[in-house]
């Protein structure tokens, strides 16, 4: 793999970031999706366990808050460097909790791991309080867009595949050893990616931000309207994205029967949806804006939630072909909503109580993330096994749990249609540029000649 390579735009060194972002990549998709999740089942965790440690890492960014006056008078990146190496050391020691099957039970094991990912995901939701402000003051507004699409798609490329090493090392009954080697190769990778982080520039705080002894204003924060608005429809999707990802994977285990490694490979091509989100958007975000974006996946992701119901509820088959469409477009849509909600974020925040405004957005937008599969989890094991056929739809607690999604995706529509973004394209311009020009430049390129 080439390194990335950056536009003049961008400040020099700013690639290390991109390095930084495939190796972090490649640790904590380990230990933070799909693979955890499977060896916690494979330890009897249920739906409200998993919804635990799905919400876990979000749920902790809220120490953001009393963090955000200290990262100034520390330095970007010496804060975020600490608290990234703090996470690197609990995952050396989670990768020797699989192998302690031999004198310890399962509901042992489960419970120390649930306190070794509280040690990782606290240390990250610290330190992660100086990431968005240092990355925010390093790149130029009008190249920003442009940024994130980039470091979305390493990020989605390394995703693909770490998810693949992890389908192959653990196959179709994975022994406890081979859990163990999955973490230290996210530890391994952690490590790694501690060097490219101390590679990216550090940015000077101003003095008058460094020093400033003011109390916070955080109600007149949150009364600041292009602020509040954005915090709401993070909050909306939040709540409907946060259960997805972890409860697609219970389902296809539960109710499809798939194996661990084939329910790793599946997951992967969503990350092949992310990583098209680089063709998809690519800097047309900086010009289109983030507010036609968040709506038109938004709306996507409707029909999304709405095809994962009705292959819960039994109308449609669940043919492997069907499900990586659905595993495609839920990583493209996701992409498309995490790019669009961050960049907005940069665009809105005032520079006067960058870092404290950015500890709201990140723990707001993390702690309904967090709470999200929880609650969910609550609400799948309240329904159970109960199982109601009405007009040859089954109605079950995976197929009540989609259907719910979605109408939590109508809301999320509703406040997207209501931010304020005065330079934002209107729905009819994006989609005339997605669906219209980008094909036609595409077709004119591969045009002989």
């Amino acid at each position: 793999m080439s390194a990335p390579t950056d536009n003049d735009s961008f400040p020099p060194g700013l690639n290390n970031a991109y390095w930084f972002a495939v190796f972090n990549a490649l640790s904590f998709q380990i230990v933070l999706s799909s693979p955890m999740v499977l060896y916690a089942k494979s330890l009897g965790a249920s739906a409200t366990v998993l919804g635990i440690i799905t919400g876990m890492m979000p749920l902790l960014v809220i120490f953001q808050i009393p963090a955000a006056q200290y990262v100034s008078r520390v330095g970007y990146k010496r804060f975020v460097y600490a608290g990234w190496g703090t996470r690197v050391m609990f995952i050396f020691v989670m990768a020797l909790v699989p192998i302690t099957y031999a004198f310890l039970n399962p509901t042992t094991r489960l419970a120390l791991l649930l306190m070794l990912l509280f040690g990782f995901n606290l240390s990250r939701g610290i330190s992660s309080a100086g990431w968005l402000p240092w990355i925010t003051s390093l790149v130029p507004p009008a190249v920003r867009g442009k940024y994130l699409a980039r470091d979305a798609g390493w990020q989605n490329l390394a995703s693909f595949g770490v998810f693949v090493l992890a389908a192959f090392c653990l196959g179709k009954n994975p022994h406890p050893w081979q859990f163990a080697l999955l973490f230290l190769f996210s530890a391994a990778m952690g490590a790694t990616s501690l060097t490219f982080l101390k590679r990216i520039p550090e940015s000077a705080t101003p003095d008058v931000v460094r020093s400033s002894n003011i109390a916070v204003p955080w109600r007149e924060m949150l009364r600041y309207a292009p602020f509040r608005k954005l915090l709401r429809m993070v909050v909306a999707w939040s709540a409907a994205y946060g259960g997805m990802t972890v409860f697609t994977v219970s389902f296809l285990k539960v109710k499809v029967a798939m194996p661990e490694g084939t329910i790793l490979l599946v997951n992967s091509v969503s990350f092949l949806g992310g990583l098209s989100s680089l063709w998809f958007l690519g800097s047309r975000l900086d010009h289109l804006g983030s507010k036609p974006v968040l709506t038109f996946s938004f709306v996507a992701w409707l029909f999304i939630a709405a095809g994962w119901a009705l292959l819960a509820g039994k109308l449609w088959t669940p043919w492997l072909s069907l499900i990586l469409v659905l595993q495609v477009l839920m990583g493209l849509c996701a992409a498309l909503v995490s790019m669009s909600n961050t960049r907005l974020a940069m665009a809105v925040v005032p520079v006067m109580g960058r870092n404290h405004f950015f500890a709201i957005y990140s723990v707001l937008a993390n702690v309904s993330l967090g709470l999200a599969p929880i609650l969910w989890g609550l609400f799948i094991d309240a329904v159970g096994t109960q199982e109601r056929a009405w007009l040859g739809f089954q109605w079950n607690r995976y197929s009540i749990f989609f259907a719910t999604v979605a109408l939590v995706l109508v809301i999320a529509i509703a406040l997207a249609r209501d931010l304020e973004e005065p330079e934002a394209a209107s729905m009819e311009k994006l989609l005339k540029e997605i669906l219209i020009q980008s094909p036609q430049r595409v077709l004119v390129r591969l045009w002989p000649r």
